[in-house]
């Protein structure tokens, strides 16, 4: 393989050496690398259309907001039809927290919405399995470092999985990187923007006249002891490490400047020159990586090629937790086993993009119940759909759809484009979704809806067009009926019950009933319902579905 030193050195968009296996191939020019052997397939749709072949009305541009520009632009790829997409991933030493889930849900939305588009997406996440914060778990466990950031780095797979997340083309790990590490800092030096001290090398900030234009911060900001080191063996309070010398006993690998690791900033600009070249159209993360990271990485890259370029850098906002960032440096995190212990991972992916990406989001225990409910009201809809359509043939053509349901569709439709290509407006998207559900529930339950002309052809047309939209979404579950459970089980849970609880209780209050105990009767539905468990009455009896626990529902309204 070629070096990464050579890439840089030519400033030329580089060719991958070799055909990958048609199984792991990537469209789009990637360098060789590890490859992650997929787990999660998806599969584009052309269009949320009929079976009559009408597309989605009025296809926008997608406009994304750029932090670099401080603005909304209009996306094109440096290559029509193809996208190049770095994400950075997690320092892998703990189980992840839901601020990480923030981030990987939204690039997934937006991994999927530009599949579904058409292109053909490069998505590069990395893994940091070099740090120091690494090094200081392992020396506390007793463990080798790299062993242990592997554990975690398979522990993070397993929550993407979750939370139905895809898998990137490529997730490369800095351990697997060094030389390309070692090719890059070479360069940086060679071009005069880098400078080494005693087996350290640091970063001349002074040297690049731009640094600062992403975050918008001057020179003179940058105190040391803030976001940087104190070390007066710098030239530059601000000046970072590119290579660090190797404590006795770390983790360390051979280089010019002798035994040593990389610099966190170093890591990412290697890893995405070495899949997508010097040149490419998103990189992406936390609001938090503004400054020092992806500044760094402008810094570092730029200075090893002058023509390198991201037409893009697009980062999400906090999760927050009493208007504070969530983070573990804070002590104030839920990490993803925690959260989807008690509510399903389908309700915290909805949570999760309930807010547009860019904005802050508060963790609170009434939202989550909120999602919770919503998305068993969504896949309740669509299973009493699938009920009463059964194993019937309902195909259909617009024809035979009545107009003020061809309208909810086309309504629906026209409302998904054009939310999600103004910078993935995906609380705009869900709340959409509101309108056809209930057609669908009018056509189920209502006298009005039983009788209404080709309703099986409706109800049909309406739940592949939500069910469309789920999928491009990531919220699609493998099962209706499953789901529900699941989400049935959780509740119990929070509400620390039983089935056969609940039940108990359903028969007392229906004894009570018989026997004009209303207040009685009255009590038990309060005092499930203070714990989530709404009961529903019908002909054929009772039943119940989890719900907003009253005692969340009650202080929301001063919220």
């Amino acid at each position: 393989m070629a070096s990464l030193l050579n890439l840089f050195k030519s400033c030329r968009p580089f060719n991958p050496i070799g055909i990958l296996p048609s199984r792991l191939r990537i469209q789009f020019p990637l360098r060789p690398g590890k490859l992650t052997q997929p787990r999660r397939s998806f599969t584009p749709l052309s269009s949320l259309s009929t079976n009559s072949g009408d597309s989605i009305p009025g296809v926008k541009e997608l406009w994304l907001h750029n932090t670099m520009s401080r603005r909304k632009e209009v996306f094109k790829p440096k290559v029509e039809g193809q996208v190049g997409m770095y994400v950075c991933g997690v320092t892998a030493y703990d189980l992840s927290h839901i601020g990480h889930a923030r981030v990987y849900v939204t690039f997934d939305v937006l991994f999927r919405y530009l599949k579904h588009l058409g292109y053909q997406v490069s998505y590069v996440r990395n893994f940091t399995d070099v740090d120091d914060k690494i090094i200081a778990r392992a020396n506390e466990l007793g463990e080798d470092p790299i062993s242990l950031s592997r554990r975690f780095c398979e522990e993070f797979n397993r929550d993407m999985e979750q939370l139905q997340c895809l898998d990137p083309s490529v997730e490369p790990r800095v351990s697997d990187h060094i030389p390309h590490i070692i090719d890059l800092i070479k360069q940086i030096i060679d071009n005069g923007y880098a400078y080494e001290v005693d087996g350290d090398v640091y970063f001349s900030v002074d040297k690049f006249p731009t640094y600062g234009k992403l975050s918008g911060r001057k020179l003179e900001d940058n105190r040391a002891g803030e976001r940087v080191a104190v070390d007066t063996r710098k030239r530059h309070p601000a000046d970072f490490a590119l290579w660090k010398t190797a404590k006795e006993g770390e983790v360390f690998w051979e280089s010019p400047w002798g035994k040593g690791r990389p610099g966190w900033h170093i890591e990412c600009s290697a890893m995405s020159a070495a899949y997508l070249g010097y040149s490419f159209d998103i990189h992406g993360g936390g609001m938090d990586l503004v400054f020092p990271h992806h500044e760094n990485e402008i810094a570092q890259s730029c200075a090893a090629c002058d023509s390198s370029d991201i037409s893009y850098w697009i980062h999400n906002g906090f999760v927050t937790v009493d208007s504070e960032k969530m983070s573990k440096s804070l002590g104030n995190f839920f990490t993803i086993r925690q959260v989807i212990d008690l509510y399903h991972p389908l309700a915290l992916r909805l949570f999760l993009m309930g807010t547009h990406y860019r904005s802050p989001i508060n963790y609170s225990d009434f939202l989550l119940e909120s999602a919770s409910e919503r998305v068993f009201y969504i896949y309740q809809t669509l299973h009493d759909c699938e009920s009463v359509l059964g194993e019937k043939d309902s195909t259909y053509d617009n024809g035979s759809i009545p107009s003020d349901t061809l309208t909810s569709i086309n309504t629906f439709r026209s409302e998904f484009v054009a939310s999600m290509s103004d910078d993935l407006l995906t609380p705009v998207t869900l709340a959409a979704m509101s309108e056809p559900l209930k057609t669908i529930n009018d056509l189920i339950h209502t006298r009005k809806g039983k009788k209404q002309p080709n309703r099986e052809e409706s109800l049909k047309a309406l739940e592949t067009t939500v069910r469309e939209v789920l999928t491009i979404l990531g919220l699609m579950p493998t099962s209706y009926s499953e789901v529900l459970e699941q989400l049935k089980e959780k509740a119990l849970k929070r509400a620390g019950l039983n089935e056969e609880d609940v039940l108990e209780r359903v028969k007392e209050r229906t004894d009570a009933r018989k026997d004009k105990e209303y207040e009685r009767s009255d009590a038990i539905r309060k005092e499930l319902a203070s714990v989530g468990i709404a009961l529903m009455d019908s002909p054929e009896g009772t039943t119940w579905r989890p719900a907003i626990p009253l005692t969340l529902q009650e202080p929301s309204t001063t919220t």
